[in-house]
C-alpha cells in the first residue's frame, strides 16, 4: 500500500508519502504563501525523490478541517481530483485530530489541539491515546477560547496544548488552568502528513463525489448570503 497524504487546512503545507508502514518521504512548509500555486509541485517533487508515480499511489488521504476556508478547499479539491482519476479510495481526518496524533502519544494526559478562529475563538477539541490509538474525548468544535478551558478545568489530567497559535492564547491558558496546562515544544506545533497518512491509513475508502471538507461553521460570506434569502 502508497499512501499520498495532503494537509493544506492551515498555513501548514504537508505532503507525504507512507508505504507499508515506512515514510518514504515527507515536504512541509510553514508559510504564508499561497497553497494552490504550491502543492502540486511539492506533490511532483515528492513522489519524483522518492521514485513513485502516480500508478503506484493505492490510497489518497486529506485533512479535511477545520481551518482555513480556501485551504481546506485546495487540499479536498486535489485529492478528489487524484482520487477519482486514479480510482483509489479516498479518506479524510480531521485537522486536529493530524495534531493531537503528533503530539500525545507519550503523554500520559490529554491533549488540546488548536487554530486560531478570530474574536475569542478557536477551532479546538480533545484527545487522548488509549490503546495505542488516538481518541477524541471532545469532539471537533468551534468555542471561545475563555469557555474552553473554564471547562477543561474539570478534567482529571493535565492538558498539553499544541499549534502555531498557541502564543496567541498561551496567556489566558496558563492563566485558567496553571501547572494544569503543559505547552508543547516550538518543534511540534507543525501538524505532520506522515501522521495524517498513518491516521489514514486503516480507514475505510469514502464516497469521492459526496466528500466534503469539515468546516465547523459556514464562510462569513455563505451565512450572509443564507442569511439574505432566508435559508437560515
Amino acid at each position: 500500500m502508497t499512501i499520498l497524504a495532503i494537509d493544506t487546512s492551515n498555513y501548514v503545507l504537508g505532503v507525504a508519502l507512507l508505504e507499508e508502514n515506512q515514510v518514504l518521504g515527507e515536504y512541509i512548509t510553514n508559510l504564508k504563501k499561497n497553497h494552490s500555486v504550491r502543492i502540486m509541485p511539492a506533490i511532483e517533487t515528492l513522489m519524483r525523490d522518492c521514485g513513485r508515480a502516480p500508478a503506484d499511489l493505492t490510497k489518497i488521504v486529506v485533512a479535511k478541517g477545520p481551518g482555513s476556508y480556501t485551504g481546506v478547499r485546495i487540499g479536498v479539491t486535489i485529492a478528489k481530483t487524484l482520487a477519482w482519476t486514479l480510482n483509489i479510495p479516498l479518506v479524510g481526518v480531521s485537522s486536529l485530530e493530524i495534531l493531537a496524533a503528533g503530539t500525545g502519544r507519550y503523554f500520559d494526559g490529554y491533549v488540546s489541539p488548536l487554530f486560531d478562529a478570530r474574536r475569542g475563538q478557536v477551532y479546538t477539541a480533545l484527545y487522548q491515546f488509549q490503546n495505542g490509538e488516538v481518541t477524541a474525548i471532545k469532539q471537533d468544535q468551534l468555542v471561545m477560547l475563555a469557555d474552553w478551558v473554564v471547562e477543561l478545568q474539570k478534567m482529571d489530567k493535565s492538558i498539553l496544548f499544541v499549534g502555531n497559535d498557541l502564543p496567541i492564547h498561551q496567556v489566558k491558558i496558563d492563566e485558567v488552568l496553571g501547572a494544569k496546562a503543559i505547552f508543547a515544544s516550538v518543534t511540534e506545533h507543525n501538524p505532520r502528513p506522515a501522521e495524517l497518512a498513518a491516521l489514514g491509513q486503516e480507514k475505510p475508502g469514502e464516497d469521492v463525489h459526496s466528500f466534503v471538507p469539515n468546516y465547523i461553521r459556514l464562510a462569513e460570506a455563505e451565512a450572509k448570503w443564507l442569511e439574505a434569502n432566508g435559508k437560515i
